[in-house]
């Protein structure tokens, strides 16, 4: 299996845990949810599908009313089929988000995975968010070493786009290091310390309070913890998207 049907894979379950979907949904919400997919179409969708189908990870339900199938039918059109998660797809999938591999911190995977982090256990984005991390300081370190090489030989336009790459890649390690430091924030606010004072009962509701300020997320599988200063809005750059080619030339 290649990297990007295994990604393709990965999303499709992701999506279908959310709820059952036909083939044309799920491509929408390939295409609106997950930039990455933006140039896929049906031949590679459905032999994904079929192939998920074939493992048992999904299966196919008609997807109309029995008046609109047959409708359908009379008209010589297909009906339309909805694919469903099952057990062994939920299992499946389930297995992929733990898995904290180089491979889920590359471009595209990383991007997928990341719009997966609502299902995710804290523990393992923070390992993913650290990958990730590493792997762009290594992959500067060299952009950095590669440019004060070929400086001299580059013409200014080419010495602007190298920047430029550079500059890209600085963005997304602040980011990636205002979401960790989120992260560790949460779960810091929901480990209290020995010394923290013994939450409070409410005589007229008979609720409790800890008495300390919200967590900044409700638990290990809700939604990301926004970065610090952030509006809900995207990161300063996709993280699918692919760096300028940087001059290697010794």
């Amino acid at each position: 299996m290649s990297r990007r049907s295994g990604i393709l894979e990965f999303a499709v379950l992701g999506l279908l845990r959310e709820s059952p979907m036909h083939g044309y949904e799920l491509r929408k919400r390939l295409n609106t949810s997950l930039g990455i997919f933006r140039a896929f179409s049906y031949g590679t969708l459905y032999p994904c599908l079929k192939t998920l189908v074939a493992n048992g990870w999904l299966i196919e339900e008609p997807g109309s009313a029995p008046d609109e199938a047959l409708a359908a039918t009379l008209a010589g059109r297909r009906a339309k089929i909805v694919y469903r998660l099952t057990a062994e797809g939920k299992e499946h999938f389930e297995e992929l988000l733990s898995q904290t591999g180089p491979d889920a911190w590359e471009d595209e995977h990383f991007a997928a995975r990341f719009a997966f982090f609502g299902q995710t256990e804290r523990e393992v984005r923070m390992r993913v968010l650290e990958g990730r991390r590493s792997r762009l300081e290594e992959r500067l370190e060299k952009m950095s070493a590669s440019l004060a090489r070929t400086r001299e030989r580059l013409d200014d336009y080419t010495l602007e786009l190298q920047r430029h790459g550079m500059e890209s890649v600085e963005r997304e390690v602040r980011w990636l290091n205002e979401l960790i430091e989120s992260e560790r924030a949460g779960r810091d606010q929901r480990r209290p310390g020995p010394d923290s004072p013994a939450p409070e009962r409410d005589s007229a509701t008979g609720s409790t309070s800890s008495g300390t300020a919200n967590s900044t997320t409700t638990g290990d599988t809700d939604g990301l913890p926004r970065p610090r200063g952030s509006s809900g809005g995207s990161p300063p750059e996709a993280p699918g998207r692919p760096d300028p080619s940087v001059d290697t030339t010794p």
